[in-house]
């Protein structure tokens, strides 16, 4: 998914920088290569914002899992809970470093529209649109963990609201709570 988000916003930029397309929009003069460094910048970015959404998106979506195991339901329940708050970060970056076009530096531009871009592609259509998708696809699968990789991992529980193995009828209880309370 970075890749693909990564991958169309340096399209974008290519387009602009080196073929024209839209260069009067941002007030670029004249075409030439991409600075080498700018991919590399706006890959790092991206990445570790994109990771944010990610984690955030996908941890929601577990703790629906957890509660219900729909995937159905927490793949939805979770998309709602956060997709708006996803998509007002992503405004918000797309504005601050989308007015870095305006500026008369060509590396800052280019800087601004890779992010702009990259921030724009990845949050609203990746993150809330084609992940959420194929996590419908996949199904169970989603969830789904290697046995001996399971064995292996510490069962940690910081919520407390959801039912885990060896719970008590207490624990089960709130699980019942939490969930109608929703």
């Amino acid at each position: 998914m970075n890749l693909l988000s990564v991958g169309a916003a340096f399209g974008v930029v290519t387009a602009v920088f080196e073929k024209g397309w839209g260069k009067s929009l941002i007030g670029l003069k004249a075409t030439g290569p991409v600075e080498p460094f700018i991919p590399v910048i706006v890959f790092a970015i991206l990445f570790g914002l994109s990771m944010d959404y990610e984690v955030f998106l996908v941890a929601r979506m577990h703790e629906f899992w957890l509660r219900t195991r729909d995937n159905r339901v927490a793949v939805t329940r979770g998309l709602a809970d956060t997709g708006r708050i996803i998509t007002a970060a992503a405004a918000i970056m797309i504005c601050v470093v989308g007015a870095f076009t305006l500026g008369d530096n060509r590396i800052i531009k280019l800087f601004g529209l890779g992010r702009a871009s990259a921030v724009l592609i990845d949050a609203l259509i990746v993150r809330t649109l084609l992940l959420p998708a194929a996590m419908l696809l996949l199904g169970r699968l989603n969830w789904a963990m290697p046995s001996v990789i399971e064995r292996r991992l510490p069962h940690i529980n910081v919520e407390g609201t959801t039912e885990v193995e060896g719970t008590t009828d207490a624990a089960r209880t709130l699980v019942a709570v939490g969930t109608a309370a929703d």
